[in-house]
């Protein structure tokens, strides 16, 4: 692993995080590959958590992409009520860790952070997040992201956008 490619990986999840931010839900969308996995598991006790999504339960799991489209087709179109008005979000990452894989895929680990306001009320989400990603002559491109919810007391909505 490589500085540069410590670089380029950080970039691009500060990328994703600026663009969920401005709602350029376009852009976001096309950082994942139409085949990726999303996943947000929820906590079995105060040390595990679902593992396999088709044998627990998840806050949130897409096999693929089209979950997340349908999420923001929801928002666009008005019928994600929980979605109205969308929150204004601060996404953060850090502590990048950075691993070339011998398929040719990158691993990436961070820990994350969302701060958010909506209707008056903020809250704070954060936790750790292990995202797969395919290098491209473009970039990276997302085959999965792996978020653990670390608060998972929630008193509001959890949506994709808040992670």
């Amino acid at each position: 692993m490589t500085a540069e490619l410590h670089f380029a990986v950080s970039q691009f999840l500060y990328q994703k995080s600026e663009l969920c931010d401005r709602y350029d839900w376009d852009a976001y969308l096309e950082l994942y590959d139409e085949d990726s996995e999303y996943h947000i598991p929820q906590w079995i006790d105060d040390h595990r958590y679902v593992e396999d999504p088709n044998q627990g339960l998840s806050y949130i799991y897409y096999a693929d992409r089209s979950g997340l489209e349908d999420r923001v087709f929801r928002i666009r179109t008005g019928k994600a009520a929980s979605a109205t008005p969308l929150p204004r979000t601060q996404h953060s990452i850090q502590n990048v860790q950075v691993k070339s894989l011998q398929d040719g895929l990158i691993e990436a680990k961070v820990g994350w952070s969302t701060l958010y306001n909506r209707q008056g009320l903020e809250g704070c989400f954060y936790g750790h997040a292990t995202y797969l990603l395919r290098p491209t002559a473009e970039g990276f491109r997302i085959r999965r992201q792996h978020t653990i919810l670390l608060n998972d007391k929630i008193d509001s909505v959890l949506d994709f956008y808040h992670v």
